[in-house]
């Protein structure tokens, strides 16, 4: 952690700061980004153009983000205290199949027992637990402040541009300048051009209802994700009375929309019969920060590129995919993750930006491709959920079963970072029975459930035989040695994560148990 000589002092209004690194936006990838690099010692300024609490989207969470990035940077016990909606995995009511079919997160071995759910958030409260984390390990952060320019020298970024809440101009010079203001980001043009794609072109129309249906039994947490002839819904409990709903349409109808969205999603209920049924005894919130019906274009792209000398891009600023798997904060903690690791590595002189800067984008690239290739096949309606399974082995590249494959893909985990799996969890699992394992995933199974999902042949006796393989083969290499020993360089000649997970390494030659030394 910094210690205090690491925390810079205010400056007055309209002169120069200098910070190792500022970071424009406050959302969970700029926070997420900020607090990591604090906590390698540096010097850090994080200015954010709104007041928290404030309200945004991207409320359901995956076990990646609760039990990797937000277990590293200490959290928490904080998220457990919010009093979260738990999230077991998913339901859906897609494809060829006309009944809603279930995933659970405990199908796979990185995520059975304590760590096999996630939440469903506000994320007015997890935003705000994330900034002010960030505040507590060292960050200044000054909020109601725009980030508007980038100041350069040399041909490279050499600090920032940004307006105070009273309108003060002030410049900021800092080694880098992290870009995690979003969608919107005006700093992000100046690195490269936006691609989009030209399938997911999406806009959203989405509320807040009280009242609305659950699912049955133990999948009362779970998203819903609900096709029909026009696009599909998401359903999202929040709270055991308070339900996210938005319909994701095509971008023709944006028009209709914006004219009258009320009538628009009395509409899009009305031809979603599940939808319509788990809302027919809900009311809509008409006040307070959810009681108006909100538009958002769902347009999935990415940048030519992540980083250029002196700034890098996290979260919408770099890329965004359809919502359809909730990976909008998984993305953007992931690639804030990646690009402290990246910075901490160059500050701390350990690497040449090169080499530190092109695992941070491989790896970032690597997690949003997977995405958007597994939705290409997602989105065609005629097949049925073991044809998905199979194609979320196939674009993970997995070695493991299709059904695996795809828990783990819609898990986070699928790149196999350690830092997004509870390393310690899993190892205190190590010492339990095979039975107590078995039981304990036979317990988390859908012959549990009572949501009717017709998919009980696939997760028998061989689901908890596949977990129990997986586990045995995570204890043999954990036994190895410390969390770097679970982790491969994703790509050949590739990094891992330093010991402390704050910065990159070399691989540890395999089998010789030797830690891994910095590299330039």
């Amino acid at each position: 952690m910094p210690t205090p000589e690491h925390v810079p002092s205010t400056t007055t209004a309209g002169t120069a700061g200098s910070y190792d690194v500022v970071v424009a936006g406050g959302g969970p990838g700029g926070s997420t980004t900020a607090a990591l690099v604090a906590m390698a010692g540096h010097r850090v300024l994080l200015l954010e153009k709104e007041s928290f609490p404030r309200h945004q989207i991207g409320e359901s969470l995956l076990p990646a983000t609760i039990h990797g990035v937000c277990r590293f940077l200490g959290v928490t016990g904080e998220l457990e205290k919010a009093g979260f909606m738990p999230k077991r995995g998913g339901t859906f009511r897609w494809g060829a199949n006309p009944e809603p079919w279930n995933f659970l997160f405990a199908y796979s071995p990185l995520m059975s027992g304590p760590t096999s759910t996630a939440y469903q958030v506000e994320r007015m409260k997890f935003d705000k637990i994330l900034l002010d984390n960030a505040r507590r390990v060292g960050v200044e952060v000054r909020e109601q402040c725009t980030a508007v320019a980038a100041l350069r020298e040399g041909g490279q970024v050499a600090g920032l541009r940004w307006t105070d809440t009273d309108g003060r101009a002030h410049e900021t010079r800092a080694r880098y300048v992290v870009d995690a203001s979003g969608s919107n980001s005006r700093l992000a043009r100046t690195v490269a051009d936006r691609h989009y794609s030209d399938f997911f072109r999406n806009v959203a129309l989405y509320g807040y209802y009280e009242g609305g249906k659950r699912l049955p039994g133990p999948d009362a947490g779970n998203i819903l994700c609900c096709a029909w002839d026009d696009g599909w819904f998401w359903y999202i409990p929040l709270t055991d009375t308070l339900t996210s709903v938005g319909a994701v349409v095509n971008r023709s109808q944006i028009g209709a929309l914006s004219r009258d969205p009320e009538a628009a999603m009395a509409r899009f209920v009305e031809r979603a019969p599940m939808i319509k049924d788990y809302l027919k005894d809900a009311v809509r919130v008409t006040d307070g920060p959810y009681g108006r019906l909100r538009v958002r274009k769902d347009y999935s792209y990415a940048m030519e590129r992540f980083w250029q000398p002196g700034m890098v891009l996290v979260g919408d600023a770099a890329c965004f995919v359809d919502p359809v798997f909730s990976t909008g904060v998984h993305l953007a903690t992931y690639g804030g993750l990646l690009a402290a690791r990246s910075i901490n590595s160059v500050l701390g002189g350990g690497l040449a930006e090169e080499r530190a800067f092109g695992e941070f984008e491989r790896r970032y690239r690597r997690e949003y491709g997977v995405f958007y290739e597994f939705l290409l096949a997602f989105y065609d309606m005629q097949h049925n959920e073991e044809s998905y399974f199979w194609q979320a082995r196939k674009v993970s590249r997995a070695e493991a079963t299709d059904l695996r494959a795809f828990v783990e893909l819609i898990g986070g985990v699928s790149s196999g970072e350690s830092a997004l799996i509870d390393l310690d969890t899993l190892k205190e699992r190590f010492g339990s029975s095979s039975k107590d394992l078995a039981d304990a995933v036979t317990r988390t199974g859908p012959a549990q459930s009572e949501s009717g999902e017709r998919m009980g042949e696939l997760f028998g006796t061989q689901v908890v035989t596949e977990v129990m393989q997986g586990m045995n083969e995570i204890q043999a290499r954990a036994s190895m040695g410390g969390v770097t020993t679970l982790e491969k360089p994703l790509f050949e000649g590739g990094l891992v994560a330093s010991p402390d997970g704050l910065g990159w390494a070399l691989p540890t030659p395999a089998g010789t148990g030797a830690e891994p030394q910095a590299g330039a």
